[in-house]
């Protein structure tokens, strides 16, 4: 406990209680935000033993639950009743989150109601919590409904249609949809939209395994005539993907799986199933690529085809019955794509070449939704860009080969709303050709779709210019995590790189909750993995099966699972990914010699900075095979971690020798006896220093190397994608802080600040994409939203914010306040919405007075460390105050 004595030498400690507004009896502890498997309510749970979690709510401080019991049943009212209970579930544990179902062996497409109820550690039990449910997906056996395609051979680019038509003679209890593609789809209900979900069932190793979706459709269907309506497009599945022409990577054929389950009143069951009987026809979407975007001719629309009674199915074709294949169809593990922010144009001008064009302020990903009125055949096309070039002209030689454009060709007099369905474009500006009359910013509104995850932290300063740094981080993550991490939206490209992903997982944890979408991805990591080891450069890997085991990139296999279980406590992951986070690193080990890893191809500290006319050698070139070696090193040390988390000793042991050797390896190959590297580069010495390889008491000295690096560039980073992640974070364990506060609020080339004096809403690909004299970095690639070097946000949340999390008390069990001011900023205030609940750490500098307000979720504790002396406090949940003087830092 802290001694408080004056605020000249000790630390001022201001306990601020919480007082319950409430009249009466206040209630002292509550259950809020029930999950299952990191999601709410889902309906397609896999997993034999699902995992519940729920956060408390107190207004007392110091809470932590002692005990918990959870009742689990088939029917809602009777669950609250006491009655039909399944299981309960009782344990007399502090953990609160991923706990396991441990009752009788769960039946395939049920759904299941559970509540909880906690006791605390001053005695309270909470009431029970509302009741929440989660349904179970389909077993193999469970799936009676067929594949369908269109009639012929599926090769016209024009998006087909698919309808059935059925009656409802009783009343419904309950209607369920399972539905997934090969391609895109998009279903409707008697002429509504089934889900508000996009690019359904989203993109996975398709060959392995195909998502499909859970719909609860009860209050869509209707006595008497009701009718199914699904389009579908190409998608990742047969469209353009990876590089050059490619296409119908995974297929050739578009085809459609959907099994609508009716439960009646009465007991009695009915499934409407894809098959023989169902009728296809061609739309109005004439093509639809997810590079070049999507043409749609209103005149080709079939007004009601998706209701019961249409006038016009007589006409339709008879669909072509398809083969099972051999892919593994799986529930959701993750959050689907749908739609967010919307913004308003903020003007419509003129070029300099006198196009019109419409600038929306933010560089964002999804598209524009279009009113128009005009003669039939009119055709109005949307052409989509990040930037202008410095004439002020419309430029989208960036996007290489995407078309990335909209064609919508009206129907006749009246006005219509117009929008994409199976693309989506990276832009801030929008060239409009062919608009009848005159346009207004009233007639295009943006919207930005990605995928459904909520947005967990916040994280403001003094300065304006960080806090548009924190916008941009922010927008970068939104705009590339389109249900797979990708480098870019725009472009001919938009893969899952693995080193993008890896590089920016800490960071994509604080701003938004990733559980979901990484475990979901990781997936298709493992499942793209070769016998061999090998991680491909990209997942879903679309390119060649021998095309990675780069350095940095290949590492994403033991990195991501690492840290998405130390932000979120979820030692299932690390299970699961174990064998896959092992191979990897034996793939290493095959290739190396004498536990030197110098081999092969590597993309090495990618886009590091290089001067354009290099005559004096101050290009920051790393040696590949130094980075390699450091990066074996270090997922060799995350199996160990994971292994020691997982109670796998042997392992442990066994892994821990082979560091040791790897270690040595590095030393004698790449370090001098004084402890110089052979690559004196920012990188080298940040990568060496991040992982420990070097011998302790040389690695003060490196430091100062590293700073003195810095120092001679004038204050400015050299580092490229596997250097920057690290940077600060080395500085600030070594004593120099000061440094780090440099770099981050350096506003010249190469900077984080450049960008953004530069005008940026985004995170660039490149430190210079826009040079200061208005010109481009080489077009070929140059990507305007690339999330990448916005690893930067993890230094800022753990250390200008000071929330850290602990790897021994994952989730934040247990969780360290560390702010370290600096850089001239007088405020931080940063927020993160933990697996346990909301942490808080906020502070200013008045009056020479350092002052920090935290806030700390009940269930959980923490350690304190103010910068002023480096005392600490342990503290429990609730509020706190810490104050201390200025004068005292250093």
């Amino acid at each position: 406990m802290m001694h408080m004595n004056s605020l000249s030498t000790k630390i001022l400690l201001l306990a601020l209680f919480l007082i319950p507004a409430l009249s009466g009896v206040a209630q002292k502890i509550t259950v809020s935000d029930l999950t299952v498997e990191h999601l709410e309510n889902p309906l397609s749970i896999d997993a034999s033993a699902p995992r519940l979690s729920w956060k408390l709510r107190s207004p007392l401080k110091n809470i932590l639950q002692t005990a918990y019991e959870i009742r689990v049943g088939t029917d809602k009212n009777g669950l609250t009743a006491g009655k039909g209970i399944v299981w309960k579930g009782t344990g007399k544990t502090s953990q609160s989150i991923l706990i396991p179902y441990e009752g009788p062996a769960l039946q395939s497409k049920t759904r299941y109601f559970w509540q909880v109820r906690v006791t605390d550690n001053q005695g309270n039990t909470s009431a029970w919590s509302d009741v929440q449910f989660w349904q179970t997906g389909l077993q193999p056996a469970d799936w009676t409904a067929k594949w369908i395609a269109v009639s012929e051979k599926d090769t016209l680019a024009r998006s087909p249609l698919f309808r059935k038509e059925f009656s409802v003679t009783k009343k419904i209890r309950s209607a369920i949809a399972y539905i997934t593609a090969k391609g895109l789809y998009e279903a409707n209900i008697n002429g509504q939209r089934v889900s508000d979900s996009y690019f359904a069932p989203g993109w996975t190793s398709y060959r392995k395994h195909l998502q499909y979706q859970v719909y609860d459709v009860t209050a869509s269907l209707k006595n008497g005539a009701n009718a199914i309506g699904v389009t579908l497009g190409d998608g990742w599945y047969k469209g353009r993907i990876g590089f050059g022409s490619q296409r119908r990577f995974y297929g050739d054929t578009r085809a459609l799986l959907m099994q609508l389950e009716i439960v009646y009143t009465d007991g009695t069951k009915e499934s409407i199933n894809t098959d023989e009987s169902w009728k296809t026809a061609y739309g109005p979407i004439m093509a639809a690529d997810i590079y070049d975007g999507e043409t749609y001719d209103a005149r080709e629309e079939k007004t009601g085809w998706a209701t019961a009674g249409y006038a016009g199915g007589s006409s339709w074709a008879n669909v072509r019955l398809l083969e099972k294949g051999t892919e593994q169809l799986v529930g959701m593990s993750g959050p689907m794509v749908k739609k967010h922010e919307e913004f308003k144009a903020l003007k419509v001008f003129k070029t300099p070449k006198g196009e019109t064009v419409v600038d929306f302020g933010q560089n964002l990903v999804g598209w524009v939704v279009l009113k128009a009125k005009g003669t039939a055949g009119t055709k109005i096309t949307l052409s989509h860009a990040e930037v202008l070039d410095k004439e002020g002209n419309f430029y989208t030689v960036n996007l290489r080969s995407a078309k990335a454009q909209a064609h919508y060709i009206l129907k006749g007099n009246e006005e219509q709303s117009f929008e994409p369905h199976f693309t989506f474009m990276g832009f801030r500006y929008v060239k409009v050709d062919g608009y009848p009359g005159e346009l207004q910013a009233g007639d295009l509104t943006a919207v930005a779709l990605y995928s459904d995850m909520a947005t967990t932290g916040k994280f403001t300063t003094s300065n304006t210019l960080l806090n548009q740094l924190q916008h941009n981080i922010q927008w970068g993550q939104k705009g590339n995590f389109v249900d797979v991490p990708t480098d870019c939206p725009q472009r001919d490209e938009r893969l899952g790189w693995t080193g993008d992903a890896q590089a920016f997982a800490n960071t994509a944890a604080y701003n938004m909750d990733v559980a979901g979408f990484f475990t979901k991805w990781l997936k298709d990591v493992k499942a793209d993995q070769q016998p061999s080891g090998l991680i491909p450069h990209v997942i879903p890997n679309v390119l060649g099966a021998n095309d990675g085991a780069s350095a940095g990139w290949a590492d994403v296999s033991t990195i991501i699972p690492w840290d998405m279980y130390v932000a979120y406590g979820d030692k299932r992951l690390l299970e699961v990914q174990y064998e896959s986070m092992k191979n990897w690193v034996g793939f290493i080990s095959a290739k190396a010699k004498n536990n030197l890893w110098n081999t092969g191809f590597h993309f090495g500290d990618w886009l590091f900075y290089r001067p354009d006319d290099d005559n004096d050698g101050r290009a920051a070139v790393t040696d590949k095979y130094l980075i390699a070696q450091a990066f074996y090193a270090h997922s060799t040390q995350l199996v160990i971690n994971a292994a020691r988390a997982l109670g796998k000793q042997d392992d442990v042991d066994k892994y821990t020798t082979l560091l040791s050797e790897i270690k040595k390896a590095f030393i004698k190959e790449y370090m001098t006896g004084n402890g110089r590297l052979v690559s004196s580069t920012q990188t080298a010495y940040v990568l060496a220093l991040q992982f420990d390889m070097l011998p302790e008491e040389l690695r003060a000295s490196s430091a100062e190397r590293l700073v003195e690096n810095i120092r001679s560039y004038g204050n400015h980073l050299t580092t490229g994608f596997l250097g920057t992640p690290y940077l600060c974070h080395v500085l600030t364990r070594f004593g120099h802080i000061n440094v780090a506060y440099d770099l981050l609020m350096q506003q010249s080339y190469p900077s984080w600040l450049y960008p953004v004096k530069m005008g940026a809403t985004t995170i660039w690909e490149r430190w210079d994409g826009i040079k200061p004299n208005g010109n481009f970095q080489t077009p070929d690639m140059n990507s305007y939203n690339h999330y990448a070097y916005g690893a930067i946000g993890d230094w800022m949340y753990r250390n200008m914010a000071g929330i850290n999390s602990d790897p021994a008390a994952p989730g934040y069990k247990k969780i360290h306040i560390s702010p370290k001011p600096g850089g001239g900023i007088t405020s931080v205030s940063g927020e993160l919405n933990t697996p346990y609940g909301l942490v808080v750490s906020s502070w200013k500098i008045e009056n020479n007075v350092f002052k920090l307000d935290v806030q700390i979720p009940a269930n959980t504790s923490a350690t304190v460390v103010l910068p002023c002396s480096g005392d600490k406090a342990e503290i429990g949940s609730g509020s706190h105050h810490f104050e201390c003087p200025m004068k005292s830092l250093n």
